[in-house]
């Protein structure tokens, strides 16, 4: 007679329901990066350009030019807006999904903490038979010394 967890079927589904989530999580977790890095680079690369400007504008520098660098900064900045939205979005999906990602784990701990209760509950009526079968057994060796 062997252990069996009526609810195997179950945990099984929910554990391949974690590593499924996990796998979204982790696909969110890589879009958050990758936007992220994306915004540093632009906020990196809009430093440096004020910078370059600055020295330029002490140095001296045309008005055509300096014109041209305000409207490049301008459009820089709309797009250092647009990934910050993007970061914003993307941390909020992400935050979603760790929170999907502990769900599932919860749900797993507790299928798997009933599965322990259970094989506890089996290993003892294992126990408590084996130990009505020695007592059978030596009932009968007495009996039968008499």
């Amino acid at each position: 007679m062997s252990f069996t967890y009526k609810f195997g079927k179950i945990l099984e589904i929910r554990e391949n329901e974690k590593e499924q989530q996990a796998i979204v999580y982790d696909k969110a977790v890589q879009r958050f990066k990758e936007v992220a890095e994306k915004l540093y680079e632009l906020l990196k690369k809009k430093e440096e350009l004020e910078n370059h400007q600055l020295n330029k504008i002490q140095t001296g520098m045309p008005i055509q030019e300096i014109r041209f660098h305000q409207k490049y900064l301008m459009n820089l900045q709309k797009e250092i807006d647009h990934y910050q939205n993007l970061v914003i979005h993307a941390r909020h999906h992400m935050q979603f999904e760790e929170k999907r990602l502990i769900d599932k784990n919860i749900e797993v701990k507790k299928f798997e903490k009933i599965k322990d209760k259970e094989h506890e509950k089996y290993l003892q009526h294992i126990a408590v038979e084996d130990n009505k079968i020695m007592d059978e057994i030596s009932t009968q060796i007495v009996a039968r010394e008499k």
